[in-house]
């Protein structure tokens, strides 16, 4: 039995949505059913994404991202004050956007959900929770401890803060922030408020733009200190977070490089920011994506402090092919030189399901892989 935080079979928590839920979703937007039967569609269709989790084996369970059309939905669906951007970016240089196989779906699945061109055009405010439609089923229906994903807000308001428009109600990025963080600081204290066993803190921007040699540069080139960038955001996320009692709840926070319909965004190792995030930022653990030769090596985690855990991403969420078990279990020793196997648990590298649409993988693929996930959990940690 797994004690009580550690979580030995994690996973990040987007799973793929069944066809009866995509198809639920299509009639909505069509205006074909209301919204008490897309959400009846979503109540099935969680019952059975928490019936897998059940069956497979795993520590945790989550509602797969399921009431969300992107990871980060419930960040820019819960709040007023965004405007479309009248006049978009360029489009990405070479060398930056999506990468892979699914990189055209991918930027279709951005359009679709309508995540990008947005901006603050107005005072920010906070017209539901963030999660509490989640919270309140996964209470009611989870068969074990859950977890709620939370968008971390850097990322976001790093895109959202445009000179001209947004420094007419914001001076200055940071007092926009400051607004963010305060609501998902009220967030945070009523999931705990709720019961919530597990909150994973999403936030990317410590790999997906200051490990990546090319989204470094570009932010240099746009005038920005990426040292200076790496303490804000530790700040923020440490923010975000403030005050909240690790006897009931456990926190994690997770990395990663992109990963939209199996595309990837970004690579590089954790190492330019390891030592800061690992050693300063307040949480129980850290998800990290170690699934491929672009997270780097393992040489990172020496930085990780004796109290805290890290999940090894070593299973891929964007190809179906299944990893061997004896990679795995080769990869987990390798590991442990830099963390102590009792500090280590395994999960795959991210969702299966950043956005609604999913990764090119098949619901009997993604079984298989969660159930590699705990096999190998079993095995290591008993």
């Amino acid at each position: 039995m797994t004690q009580r935080g550690t979580y030995r079979a994690d996973h990040v928590g987007s799973l793929l949505r069944p066809p009866e839920l995509l198809a639920a979703r299509e009639a909505f937007s069509r205006g074909r059913i209301g919204w008490e039967q897309l959400r009846e569609a979503e109540d099935r269709a969680i019952l059975t994404a928490l019936d897998l989790q059940r069956e497979v084996g795993l520590d945790v369970f989550t509602d797969g991202e399921y009431r969300r059309g992107i990871w980060y939905g419930p960040l820019h669906e819960a709040i007023e004050g965004l405007i479309p951007d009248p006049n978009p970016p360029a489009p990405p240089p070479p060398g930056v956007g999506w990468k892979g196989r699914g990189a055209e779906l991918a930027a279709q699945a951005m359009a679709e959900v309508g995540a990008t061109g947005m901006v603050v055009g107005a005072k920010l405010r906070q017209v539901r929770r963030f999660t509490g439609h989640e919270s309140a089923f996964l209470r009611q229906h989870a068969p074990g401890p859950w977890k709620i994903t939370m968008p971390g807000v850097y990322q976001r308001a790093a895109g959202w803060y445009k000179p001209g428009i947004t420094d007419k109600v914001y001076p200055t990025r940071a007092e926009m922030l400051n607004d963010l963080v305060e609501m998902m600081r009220r967030e945070v204290q009523a999931l705990i408020d709720e019961g919530v066993s597990y909150i994973q803190l999403d936030s990317l921007t410590y790999v997906i733009q200051l490990a990546d040699p090319r989204r470094r540069q570009l932010l240099i080139e746009s005038g920005q200190d990426p040292d200076q960038v790496l303490d804000e955001l530790i700040a923020t996320d440490n923010a975000t977070l403030a005050g909240v009692p690790r006897d009931r709840v456990t926190i994690g926070l997770h990395m990663c490089r992109g990963n939209n319909r199996s595309a990837w965004a970004s690579e590089g190792g954790y190492e330019v920011c390891a030592e800061k995030a690992f050693t300063q930022l307040t949480v129980d653990r850290f998800l990290l994506e170690y699934d491929t030769e672009r997270a780097g090596g393992f040489e990172p985690l020496r930085f990780v402090p004796k109290d805290k855990m890290v999940v090894l991403g070593l299973i891929s969420s964007k190809d179906p092919t299944l990893e061997s078990k004896d990679q795995l279990l080769r990869r987990i020793e390798e590991a442990s030189k830099y963390v102590p196997l009792e500090n280590l648990a395994i999960s795959p590298q991210c969702g299966f399901a950043s956005t609604f649409r999913g990764n090119l993988l098949t619901w009997d693929d993604q079984r298989r892989k969660l159930e590699l996930v705990v096999e190998v959990a079993r095995e290591v940690w008993g």
